[in-house]
């Protein structure tokens, strides 16, 4: 049996351990269906350690090495459903691959992610990941976060998975005309999720909530 079939096969992912995962959400006000079948149907036990998996469906941030978090799957679909939220974007960037969950939760959802990741060891595990899962539309980046990817730009939606102090304006830059940037914005313990329109010249903030994320770091890991 292949290691996906053991892991596949020890219980946690029930449809009940699933479902009441899902029902924690609706209770925090979720209420996207697409957003929610994705929290019920992406196998989230597949990327966290093998000794973590039984807590893969507990609503909390864990560990995945290298200082770096799998997020929490009510944050995760916080920031989804705001990205969603009006017209459905078809190009995003993804500020933070990690481990690729939130990037699986979202893939299905737009036409491309474009996700930058500056960890390489965690790129190349997202990248089995995706292959395994089938996920063919979206794109990876070894690259620093706080420079985009312009070449592929402009993006219809930014959706950030690490924290920084201010959000560097290039990636403003690289953001099309009436597109949305999802990110937690501000030091630990004290990070509010923004979600920030482009509105010709101006640009539209709204606060969705106070978060905890990993601070957004520059340079490669």
């Amino acid at each position: 049996m292949t290691k996906h079939g053991n892991r596949a096969g020890i219980g946690m992912t029930s449809a009940r351990t699933r479902e009441r995962l899902v029902q924690r959400l609706r209770d925090q006000r979720i209420t996207n269906p697409v957003v929610l079948d994705q929290i019920r149907n992406v196998p989230r036990h597949l990327f966290v350690d093998e000794a973590l998996a039984t807590r893969a469906y507990e609503d909390t941030a864990l560990p995945i090495g290298y200082g770096q978090t799998i997020s929490q799957p009510y944050v995760v679909a916080r920031m989804t459903e705001a990205l969603l939220e009006g017209t459905i974007p078809g190009k995003v960037l993804e500020i933070g691959t990690g481990c690729g969950y939130q990037t699986a939760v979202l893939a299905p959802l737009v036409r491309f992610v474009y996700s930058i990741e500056r960890i390489n060891a965690l790129l190349d595990r997202a990248r089995n990941r995706f292959k395994e899962l089938g996920i063919r539309n979206v794109h990876l980046r070894h690259g620093d976060g706080f420079l985009g990817w312009p070449a592929h730009g402009p993006y219809d939606a930014i959706l950030m998975a690490a924290a920084p102090l201010a959000i560097p304006q290039v990636l403003f830059d690289q953001l099309a005309p009436g597109g949305k940037l999802i990110a937690p914005v501000g030091p630990e313990g004290k990070q509010q999720l923004m979600r920030i329109t482009k509105r010709g010249e101006e640009l539209q903030k709204e606060t969705l909530g106070l978060v905890s994320f990993v601070p957004l770091l520059q340079g490669l890991g």
